[in-house]
């Protein structure tokens, strides 16, 4: 496996000019950038992933469809379209990803991983199933479909193995409860 490098940003989100590798950025706790799409088909069916169990964080938890750092060098929309691919086979142009915002967004998992981290969160509308999709083992166990009402429902309940995305959460409801939530 190759050694993964980030782009270090400042505490604003702008790029300093530095590249580090992976696991001295969440060492070190830097701020760098990933992104985080959202997939529904247009039965507002919301694909989730389950985060496969040797994952450095949050092993065998349900996530987001598709989400990854960016390499040092990429820009936001290659780096979200290189992580549909890598992840789950998807192929996509940049017009099919819609971009929502940026999330300023910090976590201690332990004393010797820390993220700090900058997500471009992005949606994605496909009618591709699950049988066109193929997922990256190293980093997924699983990967389905779940109707709108079911995912609200897994959130407002607190699922316990659904990660909790709160923000996120927040603006797909806005986005999608009246088309969806009926």
């Amino acid at each position: 496996m190759s050694k993964e490098y980030f782009d270090i940003l400042d505490e604003n989100g702008n790029k300093t000019g530095k590249t580090k590798l992976r696991s001295e950025v969440h060492r070190d706790g830097d701020w760098h950038k990933a992104v985080h799409i959202w997939i529904l088909n247009s039965n507002g069916d919301v694909l989730l992933q389950r985060r496969c169990a040797t994952k450095d964080s949050n092993p065998n938890m349900l996530d987001i469809s598709s989400a990854g750092h960016l390499s040092a060098g990429d820009d936001s929309l290659t780096g979200a379209i290189r992580e549909l691919k890598e992840e789950l086979n998807l192929d996509v142009k940049p017009e099919d990803l819609q971009f929502i915002k940026t999330l300023k967004r910090s976590s201690k998992y332990t004393e010797t991983f820390i993220n700090n981290e900058f997500d471009d969160l992005y949606i994605l509308i496909t009618d591709k199933s699950i049988e066109d999709m193929r997922y990256q083992e190293s980093e997924i166990s699983e990967i389905f479909f779940v109707p709108y009402k079911k995912f609200k429902e897994m959130v407002i309940n607190e699922q316990p193995d659904l990660l909790r995305h709160n923000d996120e959460f927040e603006i797909i409801f806005n986005m999608f409860d009246e088309k969806y939530d009926k």
